[in-house]
């Protein structure tokens, strides 16, 4: 039996390592001639540490996740501390320590992982068809392959997604832009042991450590989408947009390197459904392209690798296998990016009476409820 796969990102490539454990032929297929990730870095919740763990790979998190003990909210203007507590009792419930990671480390590690010559790059996926034996895909340069079914982990652009619906699925505008990279760890901006945010006005500057000492940050703007953008302006924008904001955040500002920052408008897709038409099965952002507003996005993806692993090794059957996957995935994912959208609401200042609402709870917030969310997130997943 053989997969082809789509994609050599974080969905494509734990989809190959969860059907690899069940003896299955796995042939991968990537866009890029060069991996370069879009967003600097990610976090990993403790459902998806469980995920890499299950997948034989969890000494990638090992090595990347960063030391994140603490959660802190901070008031923007002011710098005040709204809430601060420990995430132990967290892990301690879950049974896993959340890890953020750089993107591309993560990529790059799950790659060489499974065997970086065995990935075929430069493969751009132009069309789908398949019939009662198997798949065939094809590619923008041509050339074809052939399998018993595919798993196509192509991305928010998923060329996968439109065949499988019959049209082009549009995505949807979440109505805030931001900016991410990378800094060196400078504790007279956060503490090097937390994870901090500064909110105020529908606007969030966001810090968490990652691996060999070095900061993920983001900044995100409420904005109308297809604003001119220019690496040369990076920071004198955010100055403008963070104009009054409390001296760490002016810091980490004058710390960022305009060439490696990256700037997104934030897009998500309504949930739909089937995930599964035939032998062809989404996986990843090309099944529920998500906001960020809860770390979930890849997270989600390990999860999805995990259940198709699990269906697969339940029945030979591969269209049986694979409803198996769909109809296992279908609420868990679809609840997500419903979560992710009405805190990216909350958070952004949709309605600013709930979001300053939002504030004020965060100034009486001992850590039980934002904690208690969390944990329930985390143990809806397929591993607990």
């Amino acid at each position: 039996m053989k997969a082809i796969i789509i994609g050599a990102g974080i969905g494509g490539m734990s989809a190959a390592a969860a059907l690899d454990q069940q003896g299955i032929e796995c042939e991968i297929y990537e866009a890029v001639k060069e991996m370069k990730p879009v967003g600097a870095a990610i976090s990993v919740w403790s459902n998806g540490v469980k995920c890499m763990n299950h997948l034989g790979m969890g000494k990638i998190m090992d090595d990347l996740g960063g030391p994140m003990h603490h959660m802190a909210y901070l008031e923007g203007f002011s710098g005040k501390q709204m809430t601060q507590f420990s995430l132990a009792p967290l892990v301690e419930e879950v049974g896993e320590r959340p890890c953020p990671v750089s993107r591309a480390d993560l990529q790059s590690r799950m790659i060489d992982w499974w065997g970086r010559h065995k990935v075929q790059f430069g493969k751009r996926l132009e069309s789908v068809s398949q019939n009662e034996q198997g798949v065939i895909a094809t590619f923008a340069d041509g050339s074809k392959a052939q399998g018993d079914f595919m798993i196509a982990a192509d991305g928010a652009h998923s060329i996968a997604r439109d065949y499988l619906m019959g049209h082009k699925v549009e995505r949807r505008y979440a109505g805030y832009v931001n900016w991410n990279g990378l800094v060196e760890i400078d504790e007279s901006i956060a503490p090097a042991e937390q994870w901090t945010m500064f909110v105020a006005d529908g606007k969030r500057v966001s810090i968490m450590p990652i691996a060999d000492n070095r900061f993920y940050f983001f900044f995100d703007v409420p904005l109308e989408k297809g604003l001119p953008q220019d690496r040369s302006t990076v920071i004198k924008d955010l100055k403008g947009y963070f104009e009054g904001w409390a001296e760490p955040v002016q810091r980490l500002i004058d710390a960022i390197n305009p060439d490696t920052t990256n700037r997104i408008e934030i897009h998500d897709v309504d949930p739909f459904s089937p995930l599964v038409k035939g032998r062809v099965a989404l996986l990843g952002d090309a099944g529920h392209s998500t906001t960020p507003d809860i770390g979930q996005g890849g997270g989600a993806a390990l999860e999805d690798a995990v259940v198709l692993g699990r269906c697969f090794a339940a029945s030979c059957d591969i269209e049986g296998a694979l409803r198996c996957y769909n109809d296992a995935r279908l609420e868990r994912v679809k609840d997500l990016v419903l979560k992710a959208r009405k805190r990216c609401e909350v958070t952004h200042g949709v309605n600013p009476d709930e979001t300053n609402a939002w504030y004020d709870e965060l100034r009486n917030e001992n850590g039980t409820g934002i904690l208690s969310g969390l944990s329930k997130t985390i143990l809806g997943g397929p591993l607990g």
